[in-house]
């Protein structure tokens, strides 16, 4: 039987008639590795056969397997979202979900979130509660409380963070892609000098087996804030990804809520979290996690348009630019505590500089 096409699949997953007791239209989300269908009560996910550096969803296998570990991983944070993996059939009717068939890919299955009590929509319309903060703050506690720790070496996580750093300034710095040279480079400076000066406390914390198997995409838009909240969208497919000082972590998400206009409510759940897990990092690490997480997105952001066909061109150098803003302010904060440190050094050795 002809298999059918990724547009063919898109196309029927993208008919009322494809689902149980579907009535009105279903709403259609592409990704840069995934299309979403969303129904009155579920949303659907199909992922598209491609390959990059950091996943592989090229055969049926692969993108099987796939599905599977993106409901067992999601259902440490999300255990009544992630309903299961299902089928996507071809037989001589047509194509068809879970029915008999030959089996032609695999739908992972997710009960459907409003939009309104997500994190990103709360804090852009300033209404996010000291109790939600809360509540969120306790389902990451546990969750880090929990999650298994990932053995590396220091020598070998410094390596990682050194070649991150070189990636994403190759990037950015590509001259087909308009970004601000100086800027990146300033950025770039304050990061190396970080890992020059200060590689020790990088490599405390995988001696003190904070590395763990996190999530690894923590933002706001994956956020539910309900009872309890919900986190969803982990990074299933890259372990390595997702293997990260629960810090970085909540680094990336107080730098979040910062660009999202709300940088109060990262800070509270960064003392929040560092009380209860009693192991916070000093505030030089959680600025270069953020610097970091800042610029890692500007990369992502831009990168889109060295794609064939970027979707939406107009919107990825906007966003590259804000994050590299944000990148900016704390690599200042980097500067001035290192060259502090710095100073204090030399006036010790010179009896207070007298």
């Amino acid at each position: 039987m002809r298999q059918p096409t990724l547009e063919a699949k898109v196309e029927f997953l993208s008919q009322p008639g494809a689902y149980p007791d579907q009535r009105g239209a279903v709403i259609c989300r592409e990704t840069h590795m995934s299309w979403v269908f969303l129904t009155t009560d579920r949303a659907y996910k199909l992922k598209k056969p491609v390959r990059f550096s950091y996943l592989d969803f090229s055969t049926l296998a692969l993108r099987e397997a796939t599905c599977r570990a993106e409901i067992r991983l999601n259902r440490r944070l999300a255990p009544d979202v992630y309903l299961g993996v299902v089928a996507l059939t071809m037989s001589p009717a047509g194509l068809a979900i879970g029915e008999t068939g030959e089996v032609v890919d695999w739908l992972v299955v997710m009960r459907r979130l409003e939009e309104f009590p997500m994190l990103d929509r709360a804090l852009g319309e300033h209404r996010v509660q000291t109790w939600q903060l809360d509540r969120l703050v306790a389902t990451l506690v546990q969750f880090y409380r929990r999650a298994p720790p990932v053995f590396i070496s220091p020598r070998r996580h410094l390596v990682g963070w050194q070649r991150s750093l070189l990636v994403n300034t190759r990037v950015l710095l590509d001259p087909r892609l308009g970004m601000p040279a100086g800027l990146v480079r300033r950025i770039d400076h304050a990061q190396r000098l970080f890992l020059a000066c200060r590689s020790a406390l990088l490599a405390d914390r995988v001696r003190s087996r904070r590395i763990v198997d996190g999530h690894g995409d923590l933002r706001p838009e994956h956020i539910c804030l309900g009872d309890p909240p919900c986190i969803i969208d982990c990074l299933e497919f890259n372990a390595a990804l997702r293997a990260a000082d629960p810090f970085d972590e909540v680094a990336f998400l107080s730098l979040e809520c910062e660009r999202l206009g709300n940088p109060s409510a990262g800070r509270y759940m960064r003392r929040r979290i560092a009380a209860a897990l009693q192991d916070g990092p000093s505030d030089e690490l959680f600025t270069f996690y953020r610097c970091y997480r800042a610029t890692l997105r500007a990369r992502l952001a831009i990168a889109h348009l060295l794609e064939p066909s970027p979707r939406t061109p107009e919107k990825w150098p906007k966003m590259a630019r804000a994050y590299l803003g944000l990148a900016l302010a704390d690599a200042v904060r980097l500067e001035r505590s290192l060259k502090t440190r710095a100073g204090r050094k030399v006036r010790g050795r010179h009896g207070g500089g007298r």
